[in-house]
């Protein structure tokens, strides 16, 4: 019987039938582009509906006949996605459909047969941990796929119905906490790919996991998870991190929002809260004035004290690849800045060291000053997040800052190097944005998207024909800086990390 199993998927494979795979639920019939097969919309858990929704997700049931996956499952629910400032459509979730049955993967495979054990690169997407979707133009798999990499993208609930906590919650949970299922959604996605992915060509032993801005913000959560402990052997962090302390919050103080949701929609009960339609909760979640739902130090799938915890080398040590677009830095409020409210800042943060300070961030006008700040941002949102896995991590770390400004587009505002724009360089999806390319930009793609590749296979960057990427140390502080031209390293913010980590 495995031999027939093993022919058939040869077969399907091959080209010469269809793209059927069976995995441990049932069989899944996708399709091909090129010579890379295809299958999108894989369900990897229950519907976290009903009596489902914020609880941790169930594993799928097993399914009769043939799944058609050809494609994408629904996003999660979130507000309407619409292109807004410098993200286009190429960035932005497809409007619809939105559901609350939103638990589906995709994957792009180059191989022929079932054992031919090829690294698996897993994506996780970015939008605040409020919106997003695996389905966005610019995570398209196929150019990875293309270059010998087993690609792979999946959903997770966000918002309200991905990171609220509850007393009530945290009681029936059976292990005293609530909050991140969104997070155990991703983790849930990696235990399905740890039991199917060899039947796609993929190596169960060789799974990267990397995501941009709210996904690096869950890779570094599941680095830090005890939960996640030998679901990955590597991990890329794009764009922050929780190490930087963003969007997060002790239980207690989840708790607590949540108590506040529930009197808002005048709910009295979680059993309540479930009755209400998804989409409706959505709206009041964003009408109630409480703020965005937060990552939860729950002490289950995150510990209370995330800081000593890696300090400690707690975390699941792995190798990283991890860096920033310059642009991140507008990502943080700055009001207006002026030479004496950076001053008055700085003397009040930093007290007798500001004017250390003040060497390494200057304001000797009100220009300086704001760049400064800006400065200030990028190393707080992105930089430090980076700069402490380096630190905290006893496996090989490689730094990078993509500075390179985008193309311009006719008729659209030029951004800079914006938060996001880095993607399709290192994802090899600059088809799927639609700007009038040049040639250095493409050699840059080709550059940026081998290293990543490289790690993927690998565990290590570089490759031929790449200048060298040297691995982070705190003594030589060295980062790669991608820009079009001539790639160079260099040792910029060491004293700044350094600096801002003692103060």
């Amino acid at each position: 019987m495995r031999k027939l199993i093993f022919l058939f998927i040869t077969v399907s494979f091959a080209g010469y039938g269809q793209n059927i795979v069976e995995t441990q639920n049932g069989k899944v019939e996708g399709y091909s582009n090129e010579d890379i097969h295809i299958f999108k919309g894989i369900p990897f858990a229950e519907p976290p509906v009903g009596a489902l929704r914020w609880k941790a997700p169930q594993p799928v049931q097993n399914w009769k006949g043939v799944k058609q996956t050809k494609e994408f499952g629904p996003s999660p629910i979130q507000n309407t996605p619409e292109p807004f400032l410098c993200w286009t459509e190429e960035f932005i979730a497809k409007p619809e459909p939105l559901s609350e049955d939103c638990l589906y993967l995709n994957i792009w495979t180059p191989a022929k047969a079932h054992d031919e054990k090829l690294p698996v690169f897993v994506w996780i997407y970015g939008g605040g941990l409020s919106s997003g979707s695996a389905n966005c133009d610019i995570y398209d798999g196929q150019q990875m796929a293309e270059q010998g990499v087993v690609f792979v993208s999946l959903n997770y609930r966000v918002g309200v119905l991905g990171f609220m906590a509850h007393p009530e919650l945290s009681e029936e949970s059976g292990h005293g906490a609530s909050g991140n299922y969104g997070f155990m959604d991703q983790l849930e996605g990696l235990k399905w790919i740890q039991k199917n992915i060899a039947a796609f060509g993929g190596d169960p032993n060789n799974v990267t996991i990397a995501g941009q801005s709210a996904g690096s913000f869950s890779v570094n959560a599941q680095i830090a998870s005890p939960l996640a402990s030998g679901y990955f052997n590597k991990a890329i962090c794009q764009s922050g991190g929780i190490l930087g302390g963003r969007l997060m919050q002790d239980l207690a103080t989840a708790e607590e929002q949540g108590v506040k949701f529930m009197e808002s929609v005048n709910a009295t009960s979680i059993d309540e809260l479930r009755a209400m339609p998804a989409a409706q909760l959505q709206e009041l979640s964003i009408n109630n004035n409480l703020g965005r739902f937060r990552v939860v130090l729950d002490d289950y799938f995150l510990p209370k004290d995330l800081f000593e915890h890696f300090k400690t080398g707690k975390q699941n040590q792995v190798e990283v690849l991890t860096g920033w677009v310059t642009g991140d830095a507008n990502l943080l409020p700055m009001g207006e800045v002026t030479q004496e409210s950076f001053t008055s800042m700085a003397n009040e943060r930093f007290g007798a060291n500001s004017d250390e300070f003040l060497k390494m961030f200057p304001a000797g006008n009100n220009e300086e000053a704001l760049q400064s700040q800006q400065k200030m941002n990028l190393l707080s949102f992105a930089g430090l997040p980076s700069y402490l896995l380096g630190t905290y991590m006893d496996r090989n770390v490689w730094l990078y800052e993509f500075t390179h400004v985008p193309t311009d587009k006719p008729g659209f505002p030029n951004y800079g190097a914006f938060h996001t724009s880095e993607v399709p360089f290192a994802l090899h999806t600059l088809d799927q944005w639609d700007r009038s390319w040049q040639t250095e930009e493409r050699k840059l793609e080709d550059q940026m998207s081998a290293y990543w590749i490289n790690f993927v296979k690998t565990g290590n960057p570089n490759g031929e024909g790449l200048p060298q990427w040297s691995s982070y140390n705190q003594d030589e502080g060295k980062l790669l800086i991608f820009e079009t031209g001539e790639l160079k390293s260099s040792s910029k913010y060491l004293e700044e990390f350094w600096f801002l980590t003692q103060n």
